[in-house]
């Protein structure tokens, strides 16, 4: 199973949304809601969780995941188990991948990311 996850942030009013592409068996399943305001590295965690509430509510625990990202922020917070400043979204994000069997964690170039990030864009547009 592969998770792509994004998040979109607009500056001034700073309204984001997830982009979520999850692929399994050769089959896209995508997704976007709107995320609570903020900024992007904060929308950044939220869209990686919301990423894996999807999963784990469309195919249940003990999936085994290849879950890309094109935030070094959460991708290395992953890698260490640690974040300073975004250390409550960073535990939650940890244990929704404990349910999964296996995850393995990659960050990618935005440029590898367009069907999230499409995805999110779109997901600003979606009423709050």
């Amino acid at each position: 199973m592969q998770l792509y996850t994004d998040a979109a942030t607009e500056p001034v009013t700073k309204r984001s949304a997830a982009g979520i592409l999850l692929i399994d068996q050769g089959q896209q399943h995508q997704y976007k809601q709107p995320l609570p305001l903020g900024d992007n590295h904060t929308a950044e965690f939220l869209a990686a969780i919301a990423g894996f509430k999807t999963l784990l509510d469309t195919f249940g625990p003990g999936q085994s995941v290849f879950f890309f990202t094109d935030s070094q922020v959460v991708a290395e917070s992953v890698s260490k188990a640690y974040s300073k400043n975004f250390n409550v979204e960073l535990q939650t994000l940890l244990h929704l991948q404990d349910q999964c069997q296996v995850v393995i964690t990659q960050w990618i170039p935005e440029s590898e990311n367009h069907g999230a990030h499409q995805l999110a864009q779109q997901g600003l547009h979606l009423k709050p």
